[in-house]
């Protein structure tokens, strides 16, 4: 992990982001969608992760939450260790991936770039923590993760894309809970 990003409040409640290698779209199919959805649910239910507002995107997931156990680090490190083993054992074993062989070099290629990485490697190693000092801000971070979709064309309201907290905000149950702010 990058020496330049740290946790330095262990307490606080931070924004990150974190993508897949080379920003591959891996989150195209809904059991790609589903599995990075059940780690984060495991995660808040049995690893004091809370989460605020979430967001998964083709390449790339957005999270406001604060660690119960003071290890935010430590919390999102074993959930990225986690869904990297999963999602490439899902991604090999899927007979109908067509960019399945792609994919894999690419993992491969960045692995073996990494010497932290034993074969192949999933997501990039930084999270950018910012940590949320105001409301303020995190209405702005809040506001990013769930117009993320928008912006990127996927969707008219925030509130209609799937895999985002934006449908709790607007009076919905989506499929995560979620601790609200």
């Amino acid at each position: 992990m990058s020496r330049k990003y740290k946790f330095n409040n262990k307490e606080g409640l931070y924004f990150v982001s974190f993508a897949t290698v080379y920003w591959i779209d891996v989150f195209v199919r809904d059991q790609y969608f589903w599995e990075i959805s059940k780690s984060l649910e495991f995660c808040r239910k049995e690893k004091g992760m809370e989460i605020y507002a979430w967001c998964i995107m083709p390449s790339h997931v957005h999270l406001i939450f604060r660690s119960k156990t003071d290890q935010p680090g430590k919390t999102l490190g074993e959930m990225k260790k986690h869904t990297s083993k999963q999602l490439t054992a899902l991604i090999k074993e899927n007979p109908t991936e067509s960019r399945r062989e792609w994919m894999l070099w690419m993992m491969e290629r960045a692995g073996l770039k990494n010497s932290n990485v034993d074969k192949l490697q999933f997501w990039q190693q930084h999270n950018k923590p910012i940590e949320l000092w105001s409301s303020e801000v995190i209405d702005q971070k809040t506001d990013y993760i769930h117009n993320n979709p928008v912006e990127a064309g996927f969707v008219m309201e925030p509130w209609h894309w799937k895999y985002s907290s934006a449908i709790d905000y607007s009076g919905g149950k989506g499929i995560i809970d979620i601790d609200f702010i």
